[in-house]
């Protein structure tokens, strides 16, 4: 017996709807029951969540870009809300060396005391409007370039000591 189609003009109408509806009732239940099982263990979200490494990219194009506008800063690679930011720099004529990494605040002053870069230069304004040279800028332990034919950030340093509730700066 084949099935019978719904005959009324409202049944014809609601329908569909209601069958779309329940489409997303079971869609909404999978991505809870994902997220459910995805934070089982809350103590390991940020080794699931944070990168240990951050590839930045081919060396010698990273070289030239700085060469020619300055450091790059990578915004919260530690730690969210900014409070971690990156910059990379490098010096020097051969692309494989002089890689360096610093926080986006100054050596002398905490990390509220954030920095801006003036476009197209090595040079940054800090929170008191002091300007300041990239080598002005904190050193972070635990967070260092590694280089090959990329550069590579390696925070894994740094993401321990935030899992630990340690900074790793003064």
């Amino acid at each position: 017996m084949p099935a019978t189609a719904p005959r009324s003009t409202l049944s014809r109408a609601v329908l569909p709807v209601l069958g779309g509806l329940l489409v997303f009732v079971v869609l909404g239940l999978a991505t809870w029951g994902a997220a459910a099982i995805i934070s089982r263990n809350p103590e390991q979200v940020n080794d699931r969540l944070a990168v240990d490494v951050f590839e930045v990219g081919d060396v010698d194009s990273l070289s030239a870009i700085i060469a020619a506008n300055g450091p790059l800063i990578f915004p919260d690679l530690v730690q969210s809300g900014g409070h971690r930011t990156v910059v990379l720099d490098h010096t020097g004529d051969d692309p494989a060396s002089g890689w360096r990494v610093y926080y986006a605040y100054p050596a002398d002053r905490d990390l509220e005391c954030k920095v801006t870069q003036v476009r197209g230069t090595r040079q940054f304004t800090d929170c008191e409007g002091r300007t300041l040279d990239v080598e002005d800028l904190a050193p972070p332990d635990g967070v260092f370039p590694i280089v090959g034919d990329t550069v590579t950030i390696d925070l894994r340093g740094a993401n321990e000591a935030a899992d630990q509730g340690t900074s790793t700066a003064p």
